[in-house]
Protein backbone atom coordinates (compact mmCIF):
# COMPACT_ATOMS: atom_id res chain seq x y z
CA UNK A 1 0.00 0.00 0.00
CA UNK A 2 1.51 3.43 -0.77
CA UNK A 3 0.09 7.04 -1.07
CA UNK A 4 0.79 8.70 -4.26
CA UNK A 5 -1.86 11.48 -4.04
CA UNK A 6 -2.63 13.90 -1.74
CA UNK A 7 -4.28 17.71 -2.05
CA UNK A 8 -2.22 20.27 -2.32
CA UNK A 9 -1.66 23.63 -3.87
CA UNK A 10 -2.07 27.22 -4.05
CA UNK A 11 -5.08 27.06 -6.02
CA UNK A 12 -7.11 25.98 -3.23
CA UNK A 13 -9.65 22.91 -4.04
CA UNK A 14 -11.34 23.08 -0.31
CA UNK A 15 -14.06 25.80 -0.77
CA UNK A 16 -14.20 23.70 -4.64
CA UNK A 17 -15.64 20.58 -2.64
CA UNK A 18 -19.34 20.60 -3.29
CA UNK A 19 -21.58 17.89 -3.75
CA UNK A 20 -24.26 17.81 -6.26
CA UNK A 21 -27.81 17.59 -6.29
CA UNK A 22 -28.06 14.21 -7.54
CA UNK A 23 -26.01 13.65 -4.07
CA UNK A 24 -28.59 12.35 -1.24
CA UNK A 25 -27.82 12.41 2.29
CA UNK A 26 -30.06 13.13 5.70
CA UNK A 27 -27.92 15.67 8.14
CA UNK A 28 -26.89 14.08 11.63
CA UNK A 29 -28.46 14.62 14.76
CA UNK A 30 -27.04 17.77 17.06
CA UNK A 31 -24.91 14.79 18.95
CA UNK A 32 -23.98 12.84 15.58
CA UNK A 33 -20.10 13.42 15.01
CA UNK A 34 -17.45 11.80 12.44
CA UNK A 35 -15.82 8.96 14.25
CA UNK A 36 -11.70 8.80 12.97
CA UNK A 37 -9.95 10.91 11.19
CA UNK A 38 -6.85 9.74 8.97
CA UNK A 39 -5.14 12.96 9.75
CA UNK A 40 -1.28 12.32 8.22
CA UNK A 41 0.94 12.44 6.57
CA UNK A 42 0.85 13.55 3.11
CA UNK A 43 2.29 10.85 0.74
CA UNK A 44 2.30 8.34 4.06
CA UNK A 45 0.13 6.17 2.67
CA UNK A 46 -3.36 7.88 3.62
CA UNK A 47 -4.69 6.82 0.05
CA UNK A 48 -4.26 3.32 0.48
CA UNK A 49 -5.80 2.66 3.98
CA UNK A 50 -8.59 5.04 2.56
CA UNK A 51 -9.02 2.83 -0.04
CA UNK A 52 -9.06 -0.25 1.74
CA UNK A 53 -11.29 0.87 4.87
CA UNK A 54 -14.10 1.55 2.39
CA UNK A 55 -14.67 -2.31 1.68
CA UNK A 56 -15.36 -2.71 5.31
CA UNK A 57 -19.23 -3.04 5.53
CA UNK A 58 -19.23 -1.12 8.94
CA UNK A 59 -17.27 2.14 8.15
CA UNK A 60 -18.33 4.41 6.06
CA UNK A 61 -15.40 7.11 4.68
CA UNK A 62 -16.28 10.63 3.17
CA UNK A 63 -17.54 10.22 -0.05
CA UNK A 64 -14.47 11.53 -1.30
CA UNK A 65 -10.96 11.59 0.25
CA UNK A 66 -9.62 14.58 1.24
CA UNK A 67 -12.55 16.70 2.36
CA UNK A 68 -10.43 19.53 3.24
CA UNK A 69 -12.60 21.22 5.84
CA UNK A 70 -10.36 21.59 9.70
CA UNK A 71 -7.51 23.29 7.34
CA UNK A 72 -10.07 26.05 5.84
CA UNK A 73 -9.53 28.93 6.74
CA UNK A 74 -12.16 30.83 5.23
CA UNK A 75 -14.92 28.89 7.47
CA UNK A 76 -15.88 31.16 10.47
CA UNK A 77 -14.80 28.50 13.25
CA UNK A 78 -16.19 30.96 15.92
CA UNK A 79 -19.55 29.55 14.81
CA UNK A 80 -19.26 26.90 12.36
CA UNK A 81 -22.02 24.63 11.38
CA UNK A 82 -20.09 21.49 9.77
CA UNK A 83 -22.39 21.39 6.80
CA UNK A 84 -19.57 20.83 4.26
CA UNK A 85 -17.98 17.86 6.18
CA UNK A 86 -21.40 16.00 6.94
CA UNK A 87 -22.52 16.33 3.85
CA UNK A 88 -19.91 13.88 2.93
CA UNK A 89 -22.06 11.25 4.29
CA UNK A 90 -25.18 9.33 4.15
CA UNK A 91 -26.18 9.77 7.60
CA UNK A 92 -29.12 7.63 6.51
CA UNK A 93 -27.04 4.54 7.15
CA UNK A 94 -27.83 3.99 11.10
CA UNK A 95 -24.92 2.44 12.73
CA UNK A 96 -22.21 3.35 10.62
CA UNK A 97 -18.08 3.96 11.92
CA UNK A 98 -17.66 6.76 10.17
CA UNK A 99 -14.03 8.05 8.89
CA UNK A 100 -12.54 10.48 6.73
CA UNK A 101 -8.27 11.38 5.65
CA UNK A 102 -7.24 14.97 4.81
CA UNK A 103 -3.68 14.41 5.59
CA UNK A 104 -2.64 17.95 5.83
CA UNK A 105 -4.26 18.23 8.78
CA UNK A 106 -1.53 17.03 11.14
CA UNK A 107 0.48 19.99 9.69
CA UNK A 108 -1.54 23.17 8.90
CA UNK A 109 -2.04 25.27 11.60
CA UNK A 110 -5.22 25.18 13.64
CA UNK A 111 -6.87 22.15 11.93
CA UNK A 112 -6.03 20.17 14.81
CA UNK A 113 -7.37 22.72 17.41
CA UNK A 114 -10.74 22.98 15.26
CA UNK A 115 -10.91 18.97 15.04
CA UNK A 116 -11.13 19.05 18.79
CA UNK A 117 -13.72 21.55 19.33
CA UNK A 118 -15.64 19.45 16.60
CA UNK A 119 -15.23 15.65 18.28
CA UNK A 120 -13.14 16.19 21.14
CA UNK A 121 -13.43 11.93 21.45
CA UNK A 122 -12.61 11.57 18.20
CA UNK A 123 -9.71 9.00 16.77
CA UNK A 124 -6.86 9.86 14.91
CA UNK A 125 -4.71 7.89 12.08
CA UNK A 126 -1.15 8.94 11.39
CA UNK A 127 0.56 7.01 8.96
CA UNK A 128 4.90 8.22 8.90
CA UNK A 129 6.89 7.63 6.05
CA UNK A 130 10.78 7.59 5.90
CA UNK A 131 11.00 11.38 5.63
CA UNK A 132 13.35 11.94 2.79
CA UNK A 133 11.44 9.32 0.57
CA UNK A 134 8.19 11.02 1.67
CA UNK A 135 10.05 14.20 0.68
CA UNK A 136 10.92 13.41 -2.67
CA UNK A 137 7.59 11.37 -3.13
CA UNK A 138 6.05 14.81 -2.46
CA UNK A 139 8.13 17.26 -4.80
CA UNK A 140 7.80 14.63 -7.69
CA UNK A 141 3.87 15.07 -7.23
CA UNK A 142 4.17 19.02 -7.35
CA UNK A 143 6.49 18.24 -10.52
CA UNK A 144 4.28 16.07 -12.26
CA UNK A 145 1.22 18.63 -11.66
CA UNK A 146 3.19 21.78 -12.59
CA UNK A 147 3.09 23.35 -9.45
CA UNK A 148 6.69 23.39 -9.17
CA UNK A 149 9.43 23.81 -11.77
CA UNK A 150 12.65 24.13 -9.18
CA UNK A 151 14.99 20.64 -9.91
CA UNK A 152 14.47 18.58 -6.44
CA UNK A 153 18.21 19.91 -4.91
CA UNK A 154 16.78 22.92 -5.16
CA UNK A 155 13.62 22.61 -3.70
CA UNK A 156 14.74 20.69 -0.46
CA UNK A 157 17.76 23.79 -0.52
CA UNK A 158 17.30 27.14 1.06
CA UNK A 159 16.11 28.86 -1.69
CA UNK A 160 13.43 26.41 -1.90
CA UNK A 161 13.04 26.19 2.17
CA UNK A 162 12.39 30.05 1.70
CA UNK A 163 9.08 29.74 -0.13
CA UNK A 164 7.93 28.07 2.73
CA UNK A 165 9.85 30.43 5.51
CA UNK A 166 8.23 33.26 4.01
CA UNK A 167 4.73 31.81 3.26
CA UNK A 168 1.84 32.76 5.99
CA UNK A 169 2.75 30.96 8.88
CA UNK A 170 5.32 29.71 7.59
CA UNK A 171 3.67 27.01 5.91
CA UNK A 172 2.77 25.76 2.51
CA UNK A 173 0.71 23.56 0.79
CA UNK A 174 3.34 22.28 -1.91
CA UNK A 175 6.40 23.45 -1.51
CA UNK A 176 6.76 21.74 2.31
CA UNK A 177 8.79 18.93 1.34
CA UNK A 178 11.17 18.87 4.39
CA UNK A 179 9.09 20.29 6.30
CA UNK A 180 6.08 18.38 6.32
CA UNK A 181 8.61 15.30 7.27
CA UNK A 182 10.04 17.28 10.53
CA UNK A 183 6.92 14.90 12.33
CA UNK A 184 8.09 15.73 16.05
CA UNK A 185 6.98 18.72 16.42
CA UNK A 186 3.54 17.98 15.10
CA UNK A 187 3.59 15.28 16.99
CA UNK A 188 4.23 16.70 20.04
CA UNK A 189 1.27 19.67 19.27
CA UNK A 190 -1.24 16.55 18.77
CA UNK A 191 -0.36 15.38 21.72
CA UNK A 192 -1.19 18.35 23.76
CA UNK A 193 -4.70 18.07 22.41
CA UNK A 194 -5.48 14.60 22.03
CA UNK A 195 -4.94 12.03 24.51
CA UNK A 196 -2.71 9.10 23.59
CA UNK A 197 -4.99 6.38 23.42
CA UNK A 198 -6.70 8.39 20.70
CA UNK A 199 -3.99 8.46 18.45
CA UNK A 200 -2.50 5.28 16.32
CA UNK A 201 0.44 5.87 14.78
CA UNK A 202 2.09 3.45 12.00
CA UNK A 203 4.56 3.06 9.77
CA UNK A 204 3.95 3.59 5.82
CA UNK A 205 6.17 0.81 4.84
CA UNK A 206 4.98 -2.06 7.27
CA UNK A 207 1.20 -1.09 5.69
CA UNK A 208 3.12 -2.20 2.62
CA UNK A 209 4.73 -5.11 4.03
CA UNK A 210 2.93 -6.40 6.69
CA UNK A 211 -0.81 -4.91 5.94
CA UNK A 212 -2.83 -7.89 7.71
CA UNK A 213 -1.22 -6.52 10.64
CA UNK A 214 -1.61 -3.31 10.27
CA UNK A 215 -5.29 -3.27 9.67
CA UNK A 216 -6.04 -5.30 11.97
CA UNK A 217 -4.53 -2.35 14.26
CA UNK A 218 -6.47 -0.43 12.86
CA UNK A 219 -9.84 -1.85 13.18
CA UNK A 220 -9.25 -2.39 16.46
CA UNK A 221 -8.38 0.95 17.28
CA UNK A 222 -11.62 2.40 15.53
CA UNK A 223 -13.49 -0.50 16.91
CA UNK A 224 -14.75 -2.03 14.28
CA UNK A 225 -14.78 -6.12 13.55
CA UNK A 226 -12.02 -7.29 11.91
CA UNK A 227 -13.30 -8.11 8.55
CA UNK A 228 -10.09 -6.57 6.13
CA UNK A 229 -8.23 -9.09 4.45
CA UNK A 230 -4.50 -8.38 4.00
CA UNK A 231 -4.22 -7.08 0.53
CA UNK A 232 -1.49 -4.73 -1.61
CA UNK A 233 -3.32 -1.83 -2.58
CA UNK A 234 -1.37 0.18 -5.05
CA UNK A 235 -3.00 3.81 -5.58
CA UNK A 236 -1.16 5.66 -8.16
CA UNK A 237 -3.56 8.51 -9.74
CA UNK A 238 -0.74 10.28 -10.72
CA UNK A 239 1.97 8.42 -12.27
CA UNK A 240 5.37 10.43 -10.98
CA UNK A 241 7.83 7.27 -12.20
CA UNK A 242 9.23 8.69 -15.50
CA UNK A 243 11.37 11.15 -12.68
CA UNK A 244 13.38 8.51 -11.07
CA UNK A 245 14.51 7.68 -7.95
CA UNK A 246 15.69 10.18 -5.11
CA UNK A 247 19.72 10.72 -5.90
CA UNK A 248 22.09 9.13 -3.31
CA UNK A 249 23.49 12.46 -2.65
CA UNK A 250 20.04 13.93 -2.06
CA UNK A 251 18.99 11.63 0.19
CA UNK A 252 22.17 11.37 2.53
CA UNK A 253 21.51 15.13 2.70
CA UNK A 254 18.38 14.71 3.71
CA UNK A 255 19.12 12.02 6.00
CA UNK A 256 21.57 14.07 7.91
CA UNK A 257 18.75 16.97 8.26
CA UNK A 258 16.67 14.49 9.87
CA UNK A 259 18.50 12.45 12.07
CA UNK A 260 17.63 13.97 15.02
CA UNK A 261 14.04 14.91 14.57
CA UNK A 262 13.13 11.09 13.31
CA UNK A 263 14.85 10.23 16.73
CA UNK A 264 12.46 12.23 18.66
CA UNK A 265 9.69 10.31 16.53
CA UNK A 266 10.18 7.32 17.54
CA UNK A 267 9.86 8.15 20.99
CA UNK A 268 6.68 9.97 20.67
CA UNK A 269 5.01 7.82 18.70
CA UNK A 270 6.47 4.28 20.00
CA UNK A 271 7.41 3.00 16.72
CA UNK A 272 11.05 1.25 16.36
CA UNK A 273 12.18 3.43 13.19
CA UNK A 274 16.04 2.85 13.90
CA UNK A 275 16.15 1.35 10.07
CA UNK A 276 15.59 4.87 8.92
CA UNK A 277 18.82 6.15 10.16
CA UNK A 278 20.30 3.33 8.02
CA UNK A 279 22.27 4.41 4.87
CA UNK A 280 21.19 1.70 3.21
CA UNK A 281 17.39 1.52 4.23
CA UNK A 282 14.98 1.17 1.10
CA UNK A 283 11.53 2.11 1.12
CA UNK A 284 9.48 -1.71 -0.29
CA UNK A 285 6.93 -0.06 -2.16
CA UNK A 286 6.98 -0.04 -5.93
CA UNK A 287 7.71 3.11 -6.75
CA UNK A 288 8.78 6.33 -4.34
Amino acid sequence: MIDTAGTSGTASPLAALAFGPETSHTMPGEAERVHFFIAGVQKGGTTALDSVLRDHPSIEMARVKEVHYFDEDAVDWSAPDHGRLHAAYDWAVMGAVRGEATPITLYWPNALERLRCYNPRAKLLIGLRNPAFRAFSHWRMETKRGWDSLPFRQAIGPEGRQRVWDAPGGVHRVFSYVERGLYARQIEHLLTLFPRQQVLFFRTDRLWLHPGQVLDEVQDFIEVERRLSAQHRYVVPIDSSDLGPIAAEQRQMLDQVFTEDVQRTAELSGLDLSDWLQPDYREPMPTG
